[in-house]
């Protein structure tokens, strides 16, 4: 054993045998001290092991939280720059699913081009279409959308003062930590109102500036903050009653004035606002006026609008509204049932009283589940409505095969990334936290390792009595005797 010669077979018991004297010979002690030798020649390795592995895991917890690093995250814009953008781009123009890979590779986007495009479409109906009725009712003078300038200023310093404080200012300048005591507190760099929402707030408190004593109605929750809707009580402003799920604008009389929430209103409220001859202040947010874009290019190619929503919302009620046929699911588990009535058929009354409350008028799944276009609520999860988009286009595809795809199916980026960018930055912070957990319990395998590889084993003082001892009679015969410290 001692230079790594293995005895015979007929010499192995007896190798065995002294090897309880070797204990206590200089032998063993030359023996142990090379094996802690190469113990400590292998802890670097470990390290190096245990090192990789702990990369490892944060790539993959760092791929994992979100999804989104591969693409790209839209610029901060002012609101001036962000309305001229949304004006200059036509609403009726239709990309193909290919036309986001082909600007990547620089394809010709001349006003030319976009013309050929947008000839694609189905020719407009000689009806008038309901974005085209939306728009002869922004165009009256009791339409405004723009706030009003004059009390602009003070809007924003009393948005400042209600929404703003100087402990969000010191934790945004400690980079969003902030500790008292024993105790970290951490802000999410994305947080509160989005560039929408702040915009509507303020619209509202310019309105009430603006109109003074004026009787000012709301037609539903300006956004979904019990603290902001209590203000515009507060301050005077009547919200629309609600009536067995209707709303009732009997108390709306001419020369009022109706401000219309960030989530938007149906063409029907907006239709009968404008015929009382009232006020009304549009402060719904462009993204949302976006989908309805998209759901107007959906009814001029003929198609259904498959909204991903819920459909009690206030938004998706409004985006229904400029939806001639439509059907809105709100998981992906509803969108695959869609799928598989589509591919295979199935039970037409099932899934009538499935979706009773999320459907168009006169709605038919054997007629209206043919051409399908994708929209969706703008405060719903980016990746869901993405999938639901992925798995649709692959529907088609499947049933009608890819050459005749842009005729059965159409989507355009109409996705807030508003929600989802709140979402991915509250999951860093946790994010951080596990790693700094993973980082403590790394740490600690590592000196336990380090332990194991560096300090020697004990030697023959205190092994070699303990294995006589285990050994009994053999001790016994070698003339050892077990010490009283072998028990121990």
């Amino acid at each position: 054993f001692q230079h790594g010669i293995r005895p015979p077979p007929a010499l192995h018991s007896e190798t065995l045998h002294r090897g309880a004297v070797m204990l206590r010979s200089a032998n063993y002690d030359s023996f142990m001290m090379g094996v802690n030798q190469r113990r400590k020649q292998s802890y670097p390795v470990v390290c190096l092991y245990a090192t990789v592995a702990l990369f490892g895991l944060l790539v993959v917890l760092a791929l994992r939280m979100g999804d989104t690093s591969s693409e790209p995250q839209m610029a901060q814009m002012s609101r001036q720059d962000l309305m001229a953008t949304l004006r200059s781009v036509p609403a009726t123009v239709r990309f193909s699913p290919g036309f986001t890979s082909s600007m990547k590779k620089g394809c010709d986007t001349s006003s030319s081009s976009l013309h050929a495009t947008r000839q694609r479409l189905v020719p407009r109906s000689t009806e008038v279409s309901k974005r085209e009725q939306l728009k002869q009712i922004k165009r009256q003078d009791t339409f405004n959308r723009m706030g009003f300038k004059e009390t602009r200023p003070i809007a924003e310093k009393e948005m400042f003062d209600e929404f703003q404080s100087d402990v969000i200012k010191d934790m945004r300048d400690n980079l969003y930590t902030m500790e008292k005591g024993d105790i970290t507190f951490r802000l999410a760099q994305d947080f509160g109102f989005c560039w929408g929402v702040e915009r509507a707030v303020q619209m509202a408190i310019e309105a009430k500036l603006h109109y003074g004593d004026k009787t000012i109605h709301i037609t539903n929750e300006i956004i979904h903050n019990p603290g902001v809707n209590d203000k515009m009580a507060n301050m005077g402003i009547k919200f629309i009653p609600v009536e067995d799920g209707v709303k009732n604008f009997d108390q709306v009389e001419k020369d009022d004035v109706v401000i219309l929430p960030a989530f938007g209103a149906t063409l029907e409220e907006m239709q009968l606002l404008t015929e009382r001859g009232v006020q009304i202040v549009d402060t719904t947010c462009p993204w949302v006026s976006k989908v309805w874009n998209s759901v107007d290019a959906h009814t001029k190619g003929g198609m259904t609008s498959i909204i991903h929503g819920t459909w009690s919302h206030e938004e998706t009620i409004a985006t229904a509204s400029f939806a001639e046929d439509y059907i809105i699911v709100k998981t992906m588990q509803e969108a695959e049932y869609v799928a598989n009535y589509i591919l295979n058929g199935g039970d037409k009354a099932e899934f009538m009283e499935k979706f009773k409350n999320a459907m168009s008028k006169g709605f038919d799944p054997d007629v209206h589940l043919k051409k399908l276009g994708l929209a969706n609520q703008t405060t719903m999860y980016k990746k869901e409505t993405r999938a639901i988009g992925q798995m649709l286009q692959k529907t088609m595809m499947q049933k009608y095969g890819p050459e005749e795809l842009n005729k059965h199916y159409m989507e355009f980026d109409t996705i807030c990334d508003a929600t989802q960018e709140r979402q991915v930055l509250l999951f860093a912070i946790v994010l951080v936290a596990v790693v700094a957990v993973v980082a403590v319990v790394v740490v600690v395998v590592l000196l336990l390792l380090l332990l194991v590889c560096v300090v020697p084993f004990p030697l023959s003082a205190g092994l070699s009595s303990c294995h006589a001892a285990r050994r009994g009679s053999r001790a016994a015969n070698l003339h050892i005797e077990p010490s009283a410290s072998c028990w121990v």
